[in-house]
């Protein structure tokens, strides 16, 4: 894994900074987490690929042997039991390399994340 020499400043930028194999499965999560989240939009926060929609939504970021995907505390919670076959902690799951990505449990989750988020955004305002 090539190390990120300074940090980048868009999500095609931090993409591209990463071997072909990886960078394939950074834009297929990303292109999941677009599809899922149409109304989002794309920044780098926290040095990783930040989705953000009525606040932040989702990040995700290339290590040495998994991706790991943030989905805020409520979104692991929501599918603690999807996700218990993968190593995470309370608001991030690890994706191991060797295997393909859950490109259906990513969309899913993140499906939830905006409903929350919108859900969130409707009390404020009221």
């Amino acid at each position: 894994m090539e190390e990120i020499k300074h940090a980048p400043d868009t999500i095609d930028a931090y993409i591209a900074g990463f071997a072909p194999d990886i960078r394939e499965r950074l834009q297929a999560l990303r292109n999941v987490i677009k599809e899922a989240a149409p109304d989002a939009t794309e920044k780098i926060s926290y040095r990783m690929p930040t989705f953000e929609l009525h606040g932040n939504l989702v990040h995700f970021a290339a290590f040495a042997n998994h991706i790991g995907f943030y989905p805020t505390p409520s979104g692991i919670a929501a599918f603690q039991e999807e996700l218990s076959v993968y190593q995470g902690a309370k608001g991030s799951v690890q994706f191991p390399l060797d295997q393909p990505l859950p490109l259906d449990l990513v969309r899913a989750i993140v499906r939830y994340r905006v409903a929350e988020n919108i859900e969130q955004a409707t009390k404020k305002k009221s």
